[in-house]
This record gives C-alpha cells, sequence and structure tokens, in this order.
C-alpha cells in the first residue's frame, strides 16, 4: 500500500524535509558532529528517531568528524569516539546504513547485508576495499536485495594521484 504524500512536511534540526514519499536510496546530507554543539546523544537520538519515522530504517545516514581547519578554530576535532556512538545510537533505532566520515573507521565505512551480516561493501574513505554485491545489488553470500540503486558491475573507486604542473603566471 502506497502512503498518501505529506501536505505539509516536517523538518528536523538538519532541514531535510520529512516523507516516505522519498526513494528508499535517497541519501540525506552527512550530519556534521561539532564537539559542544550539536554532538549530544539527546541531539543524536532525535535526529535518528525522525529519520527512521519519516524517511525509512533503509535511508543511508551519515555522520561526519568537524575539522577545525578554516572556521571555528577554538572548537576540537571530533573524536572518533562520538562517530561510534552516533552510530550506535542510529543502529538502535533501526537504521541498517549508518557510516562515519572524514576519518579512517573501519567499522564505520562498512555495509553490511541486513539479512545474513556478511560484509558487502568494506571502504577506508574513498577507497573500496571489497565489494560482494550483484551488478543489481543482491548480497554475494545469501542473495538478499539491498536497497539502493545499483548499476554494476563495480568501478575501481578510491584516491587517485593525478600529477598536476604549475607554471607561475607569464609563461
Amino acid at each position: 500500500m502506497i502512503e498518501p504524500a505529506r501536505t505539509e512536511p516536517t523538518q528536523p534540526a538538519g532541514g531535510i524535509a520529512s516523507g516516505r514519499e522519498c526513494a528508499p536510496a535517497a541519501d540525506p546530507r552527512p550530519t556534521l558532529l561539532i564537539p559542544g554543539h550539536n554532538d549530544s546523544d539527546a541531539e543524536i537520538d532525535a535526529e535518528c528517531a525522525w529519520v527512521a519515522e519519516n524517511l525509512g530504517t533503509d535511508v543511508p545516514l551519515h555522520f561526519t568528524a568537524f575539522h577545525p581547519d578554516f572556521k571555528m578554530r577554538d572548537v576540537p576535532p571530533t573524536p572518533p569516539a562520538t562517530l561510534r556512538r552516533a552510530r550506535e545510537i542510529a543502529q538502535r533505532h533501526g537504521l541498517r546504513f549508518v557510516y562515519a566520515g572524514n576519518v579512517h573507521d573501519a567499522a564505520g565505512g562498512r555495509t553490511s547485508c541486513p539479512v545474513c551480516g556478511a560484509v558487502v561493501v568494506d571502504r577506508d574513505w574513498y577507497r573500496i576495499d571489497r565489494y560482494r554485491l550483484t551488478d543489481d545489488g543482491r548480497c554475494v553470500a545469501c542473495g538478499a536485495a539491498l536497497s539502493g540503486r545499483f548499476d554494476g558491475p563495480a568501478g575501481r573507486w578510491g584516491p587517485r594521484r593525478v600529477p598536476v604542473s604549475i607554471v607561475p603566471a607569464g609563461r
């Protein structure tokens, strides 16, 4: 049964319009967790509850670490433990695809099959170390279809070094 579209969307602090009319593969903007500003258990819990209720448990949720490289230089970087805690809170809400970004976090970059638990995509930042999905998005281990859009075969993703020549102006 298709639910009717909501006529008055509500928004959490992050500004994502609500409604299950969003495709299951909809990818909300990442949540930048800034120490002392939006990283309390209560704030993270409220966001995760809202995502589960309004967008569904198959929508990917990304928590990213803050780095004081440009502005807010008086604020410390987000500790990796905060990202792990945010992922745990999200998973307690039943969210199945929760990721940590802007840090090296093996567990926070993995996608696991929600049926058998096998790691189907193993990432380290932009590098994909293992890809165990069929071209149509099924787990190779058990055949379960994962939510999302897939257009296989998997490409070669990751950081690439590209030589750059910088020539002084006027030459």
